[in-house]
């Protein structure tokens, strides 16, 4: 087997990606996107004609309610080619906005079932600040399930599985960037911070029988996905998809749930000062937070332009 076939022995494959063309061949179980990946695959020619015609079929309406139907459009493509879930994110710009992020996940599954989409088969994507953490609270009980990204620390993920969402998508490259830039050090394989970020998550979910389910994602290199396998999803881009589908040397199980569970490690309770605290100690995972945040909003503006700009 190759080792994307050996991966899938482990983990629960997700392709990272709003090109949904490319993921027929790798076969994964889920799917995820986000402005940016929506954002470059309505350039293509291929895509272009998908946000054209939501325009024309949605005429009239603001420009974000366009884009909601954008979102969806593309969901519902994936999802003819996925037999499990794709992860739609809401705006980056709510991330700070409790009320329009819970509003903004029941305007998207509302879109997904009247085009007849079962929301257990959507997840609504939402930034793991404290505001976002208690809209997901909030739209789980719902049962409108949630997936938490630009995830960078434990006291993040604690407060996620303390509210009970359904999963979370831990950063591992986006944190490798930052401890290479900070030190100069190309870390690899168990040395990587992102991917030891993850296992120290992943251990604490499984010490303590939390039931939210750990996706890591935002992935440099081949080496970092090899070094969590077992972990409860991956979500991975087409080329990296790529890269293990051409590789057939030995791939082992690196997260294993009995391991976990002799863990020597003591359970946090978090309430809103002791996560902001604790958030704010950490200056990688404070500024990563950060600059996700902006650069999705950056995204979310250029691509409400190109709808304007076809309206």
């Amino acid at each position: 087997m190759n080792q994307l076939e050996q991966l899938k022995q482990y983990t629960t494959i997700v392709a990272d990606t709003g090109d949904f063309q490319s993921i027929k061949a790798f076969a994964p179980q889920d799917a995820t996107t986000n402005p940016s990946l929506i954002l470059k695959a309505v350039q293509k020619d291929e895509y272009r004609p998908i946000m054209e015609k939501v325009a024309r079929d949605h005429a009239g309406k603001s420009t974000n309610e366009i884009v909601d139907h954008l979102l969806v459009a593309f969901g519902q493509e994936i999802l003819k080619v996925i037999p499990g879930r794709v992860s739609t994110e809401t705006d980056a710009r709510l991330s700070f906005d409790t009320e329009g992020s819970i509003e903004k996940g029941r305007t998207l599954i509302r879109l997904y079932e009247a085009a007849g989409i079962s929301r257990d088969r959507v997840l609504i994507k939402i930034a793991s600040t404290w505001e976002g953490i208690r809209a997901a609270q909030v739209l789980e009980k719902e049962g409108i399930h949630c997936n938490l990204t630009l995830l960078f620390s434990l006291p993040q993920a604690i407060a996620c599985a303390d509210a009970r969402v359904q999963l979370i998508s831990p950063f591992v490259g986006r944190i490798y960037d930052w401890y290479k830039k900070s030190t100069g050090t190309d870390y690899t394989g168990a040395d990587d911070p992102g991917v030891q970020s993850v296992k120290r998550i992943y251990t604490y979910y499984r010490k303590f029988d939390y039931a939210t389910e750990v996706m890591g994602a935002s992935f440099r290199n081949t080496s970092q996905i090899i070094e969590l396998a077992g972990c409860d999803l991956l979500t991975i881009s087409p080329e990296l998809l790529q890269k293990l589908a051409e590789t057939d040397a030995p791939l082992t199980r690196k997260l294993v749930p009995a391991e976990a569970k002799n863990a020597d490690i003591v359970k946090l309770t978090l309430d809103e000062k002791t996560f902001r605290s604790l958030l704010n100690d950490d200056a990688m995972a404070t500024e990563k937070l950060a600059e996700g945040i902006r650069a999705f909003c950056v995204d979310a503006v250029k691509l409400d332009k190109l709808i304007e700009s076809v309206k």
